[in-house]
């Protein structure tokens, strides 16, 4: 009588913990952001606050959209060698829309609070469709070298 017993309670048991294991083989976690509070970026342009060497890579302290998020085109403020400077994002590693580039770090450029940029030359290709962008833009696309 207790063997029968035993041995149904111990195949509901494994038919459980086996239920539980597949249930886990799939990540429930959304899809990552692209740029948003706290992410590492890199800055391409050859102003001299972005070019010298510093110990800590310059990371996003705020994102100004409504959501938190940021994509290429728009401003961010950043925390870089003790500062605050906005700055442009123009190139990001997650996946964008249809037949937009993916790049293999998170660019940003400085600007200025006036939208000018602090730079004068833009040493990394970025999008050709931050042109057709609705923002004042024109004069960190006058500084590019190349488009993608």
């Amino acid at each position: 009588m207790a063997l029968p017993q035993l041995s149904r309670s111990l195949t509901g048991l494994l038919v459980e913990t086996s239920a539980m294991i597949h249930r886990r083989t799939f990540s429930v976690s959304t899809v990552a952001a692209a740029i948003q509070k706290m992410t590492r970026v890199r800055v391409v342009d050859n102003s001299p606050l972005g070019n010298t060497p510093y110990h800590r890579p310059p990371r996003v302290i705020h994102v100004y959209t409504k959501n938190g998020i940021g994509k290429v085109g728009d401003r961010v403020l950043l925390a870089i060698k003790g500062q605050k400077k906005k700055a442009l994002i123009v190139g990001h590693k997650m996946p964008g829309e249809r037949m937009s580039p993916r790049f293999d770090s998170n660019n940003v450029v400085l600007i200025e609070d006036n939208g000018n940029p602090t730079g004068t030359r833009i040493k990394v290709p970025i999008p050709a469709h931050l042109r057709k962008m609705e923002g004042d833009y024109s004069k960190v696309l006058a500084i590019a070298s190349s488009f993608v």
